[in-house]
């Protein structure tokens, strides 16, 4: 069977920078195993896996070590793939997900528009070994949505964070976001998630999905410009829209060729 795998590196408009993303096109699902060990063998943040619908796309994700919930990028470079590989001549794809829901992606000159949920952290206590995840680094606020909300005072915080990666796979969570205000942006942040196959993401659209409500409330607007500050960087657009987030973002392609299984 020969299956075809994209490349993509998303979030932003530089080669080699943003987040990488493997993206399959399918003709029918593979089992899950099998779609499980391509993410593996990719070892990238995310493998997206996608089968045509009468409406648009059933979408998956899937990191090196577990299908997710929730995936930004790799959902910003499936949508890159459909427009710029797959010949589709719409504005607008709709992506059918089981836990997610009906995800959008529209297409406006050379830059993407996600429509995610919106998930607002709320405050929480700090879990045995999270601290220690962080080296210390006490924060000012500690949220949870689907992963721990570490908010601190500056952005130098969040580039001098040095986290210690076997206790954060301890934490009952898939990550650990960190954020802070930005110096040139709204806010900046940084993801962990090594219990997941992932030290640190690049660039996180779930994480967003936390990070715009909760810069938005606190800064008292909607529109808001973000920056991830892994080593490979990422920029981000962002807007809240009721229970809704708007994540913009570029892509470009890395490489193109086949899966031999």
């Amino acid at each position: 069977m020969k299956i075809p795998i994209y490349q993509v590196d998303a979030f932003t408009s530089d080669l080699f920078g943003g987040n990488p993303a493997a993206v399959c096109p399918l003709q029918d699902w593979l089992p899950e195993a099998t779609m499980q060990n391509i993410a593996a063998e990719n070892n990238l943040a995310e493998t997206a896996f996608f089968v045509k619908t009468q409406n648009g796309y059933h979408l998956r994700w899937f990191t090196p070590e577990l299908e997710i919930d929730l995936c930004g990028h790799a959902t910003l470079a499936a949508a890159h793939v459909i427009f710029t590989e797959l010949n589709y001549t719409g504005s607008l794809i709709h992506f059918e997900t089981e836990k997610a829901g009906i995800l959008t992606v529209s297409k406006n000159g050379e830059r993407y528009t996600l429509d995610f949920p919106s998930r607002p952290p709320h405050p929480a206590e700090m879990p045995d070994g999270l601290l220690e995840g962080v080296n210390g680094k006490i924060p000012k606020a500690v949220l949870r949505s689907r992963d721990y909300f570490l908010v601190y005072e500056n952005e130098q915080d969040i580039v001098d964070m040095k986290p210690n990666h076997i206790a954060l796979a301890k934490v009952d969570t898939i990550g650990v976001i960190v954020t802070a205000p930005g110096k040139d942006a709204d806010f900046v942040s940084r993801f962990f998630a090594p219990g997941a196959g992932v030290p640190e993401d690049p660039v996180t659209g779930s994480a967003h999905c936390n990070l715009i409500p909760y810069w938005a409330e606190r800064l008292d607007k909607t529109e808001l410009h973000a920056y991830q500050l892994s080593a490979r960087k990422g920029e981000l657009w962002c807007e809240l829209k009721g229970d809704r987030v708007l994540m913009s973002g570029n892509a470009v392609t890395y490489l193109k060729g086949d899966i031999y299984i």
